[in-house]
């Protein structure tokens, strides 16, 4: 372990913030922003609300519930408030807020140096701010992405690559760098991210955080700017899992479906049934040392697979990476298509090149990575009919430096995560330690984004 590495503020669970005032609350959490170390604070932190207005949205978000039905936001409100201030957990949580979703009179930057002058400014709070608001959430500022989320490392070469808040020469994870940053850092108790192509999944692992991943084309993405909406999901992190247990009950809904009895969704009455696949069934080079970590947390709730399903689950995701590649690419060339002529020189060169070229795919080639993505599909609908979860390793190796953030790299990553990603499942993730102090993780992909087995897991 890295006995140089900066020492952060120890991580403060809900339950700490929820027991301070309003002021003290907003002055501690603008004290923990000013002891960042400034390469951190620079590349994580995209815009922090004022401490005074911090304060004054703490307080009133213990009572705002209820008076949300009554704004210009009835339709998106109504249909998140809680009935009863009791269920209302996250009140007084403060959060941070990845910055492809809109704050009304915030811009959105989404890591870039001119999307906030290429499209219009929101007059109005993405509905995951909205959802968040109505159970209790302050938004205490927005957090740095890799460049339009188009990245699983954690570079952007406008702000910043995000450090590792504890292991400064090795890089945080993307895209959702800044809030996975932030959360191990102790800054906010949550914060959100996205996940395409793993971006919730691997900060998680790397920063050693508990992550959720929501389902894709969900009412929580919608509105966020896209990258692939085929694929595009919005999530969270949280320091613990009791944090988790508490952000998915409230988020999804499924703590008052609890409450009232209905936890009815496995396939058996009896304990959820799940599988894991080693690591290296899917790298057969990877780090042992991984592979065994790994293996023995998995272990612990879920069993091996069986060669058939094994055999099965490997067979569909081997095209996997490209079928992914293709569709994001041509997704976001679309999104982008008439952002990338007029305004080349202030993107990323690498990120202008990849969504250039993907419009240049080919109906075969679209087609192709069509049925690839449909075949995942109908191999996770067979495999759900029987099991409860599937669990795989999250990343391959632990936070890398920069030098090591190769192409390789990155396909190995996706290896790992694109399984989830064609299917547009949703996906807990859980940190799994190294000797080294270092930290990997795993992934529990779900049928649904409320399945049963999530508090099941976490308890």
């Amino acid at each position: 372990m890295d006995t140089n590495a900066p020492k952060t503020p120890a991580t403060l669970p809900f339950a700490a913030w929820q027991a301070m005032s309003p002021g003290d609350a907003a002055r501690e959490l603008h004290a923990r922003v000013a002891a960042l170390p400034e390469p951190l604070r620079h590349a994580a932190l995209a815009w922090l609300k004022p401490e005074p207005e911090l304060a004054a949205e703490l307080a009133d978000a213990k009572t705002v519930g209820a008076s949300l039905l009554a704004t210009q936001d009835v339709r998106v409100a109504s249909k998140f408030a809680p009935t009863t201030d009791t269920a209302r957990p996250l009140s007084g949580v403060p959060y941070l807020l990845k910055d492809l979703f809109d704050l009304a009179g915030v811009p959105t930057k989404a890591g870039s140096t001119f999307i906030d002058r290429a499209r219009d400014q929101p007059t109005r709070d993405s509905a995951i701010a909205l959802r968040l608001r109505a159970l209790g959430a302050a938004c205490a500022g927005k957090t740095h992405l890799v460049e339009f989320a188009a990245g699983l490392f954690g570079d952007n070469a406008h702000y910043g690559d995000c450090p590792h808040p504890r292991f400064p020469d090795r890089l945080s994870g993307g895209s959702s760098s800044g809030s996975a940053a932030l959360v191990a850092a102790g800054v906010v108790p949550l914060a959100i991210g996205t996940d395409t192509g793993g971006s919730v999944r691997v900060p998680a692992a790397w920063c050693g955080l508990f992550g959720f991943r929501l389902t894709a084309r969900d009412q929580l993405i919608r509105d966020a700017l896209p990258l692939s909406p085929t694929m595009d999901t919005a999530g969270w992190f949280t320091a613990n899992a009791a944090d988790m247990l508490t952000a998915w009950g409230a988020i999804t809904g499924s703590s008052r479906r609890e409450t009232a009895g209905k936890t009815s969704g496995l396939t058996t009455a009896a304990t959820p049934r799940g599988l894991y696949l080693n690591l290296r069934k899917l790298l057969p080079e990877s780090d042992k040392k991984v592979d065994e970590a790994c293996a023995r947390t998995a272990a612990l709730f879920a069993v091996k697979a069986d060669a058939v399903t094994e055999e099965a689950l490997l067979a569909s995701w081997q095209n996997a990476v490209e079928s992914y590649t293709v569709t994001a690419l041509s997704e976001a060339h679309a999104i982008h298509r008439a952002w990338l002529a007029p305004y080349h020189g202030h993107y990323e060169s690498s990120i202008w090149q990849r969504f250039s070229d993907g419009g240049r795919y080919t109906p075969d080639q679209l087609n192709y990575a069509a049925t690839a993505m449909e075949n995942v599909q109908a191999v996770f609908r067979q495999f759900f009919a029987t099991y409860d979860y599937l669990v795989l390793p999250a990343v391959p190796f632990p936070a890398l430096r920069k030098a090591e953030c190769t192409a390789e790299a990155r396909r190995q990553l996706l290896t790992l995560t694109t399984p989830a990603s064609l299917a547009g499942l949703p996906v807990l993730s859980l940190p799994v330690s190294l000797p080294s102090g270092l930290t990997v993780g795993l992934q529990v992909i779900l049928p649904a984004a409320d399945s049963p087995v999530v508090p099941w897991v976490l308890r």
